[in-house]
């Protein structure tokens, strides 16, 4: 078990992963957990390890996902638990179940490699951060625009509530009137 360990320590501290992947409503970039495993893949045949994710529902919208290193003779492990929001707007089952999969993954692949995620934006906006700027220097949302086609593509398939535009946006009512009425 010591050699494992040593063998996970040393790819914890050489392990880089880069947010490669950007979302542009947002407007910040992130990685993936396919991004984690394409960073991993040069030090399993450096330390002779080999990595799986394993998955388990816990419940009718809980995921458990685990990720494993092993040597072939021992194995470490770290996990995320994910809920997965069966009331959430725009997407099918498959879907939901896939975005939490994903979720779970990354976040057990972090947890084993000690990847930071202090910096990324899934993990810091959560919603109940109040935007620094005030309604008056916020850019308006005008109907018909490219800012307003994507919010609406954004609310259609439940990614952000028309409460987190209001954070980036000004909306008229009739601008906000139409995003609620996308959202029900």
């Amino acid at each position: 078990m010591k050699d494992l360990n040593e063998k996970l320590i040393k790819i914890q501290t050489e392990l880089k992963t880069k947010k490669s992947r950007k979302n542009n409503f947002g407007n910040y970039y992130y990685r993936s957990a396919e991004d984690i495993l394409e960073a991993v893949k040069p030090f399993l045949i450096k330390h002779t390890v080999s990595v799986r994710i394993k998955e388990q529902l816990i419940d009718t919208n809980i995921i458990k996902s685990t990720a494993i290193i092993t040597d072939g003779l021992n194995e470490i492990k770290a996990s995320a638990i994910v809920g997965i929001d069966m009331n959430q707007k725009g997407m099918q089952v498959p879907q939901k179940f896939g975005t939490a999969s994903s979720y779970g993954k990354k976040y057990a692949l972090g947890n084993l490699f000690l990847i930071d995620d202090t910096q990324d934006s899934d993990a810091i906006n959560d919603g109940s951060s109040q935007n620094k700027k005030t309604k008056k220097e916020l850019p308006e949302l005008e109907l018909g625009s490219a800012p307003y086609k994507k919010a609406v593509y954004y609310v259609e398939n439940g990614k952000y509530t028309v409460e987190q535009i209001e954070k980036k946006y000004k909306l008229s009512d009739t601008v906000k009137e139409k995003l609620i009425k996308i959202n029900k």
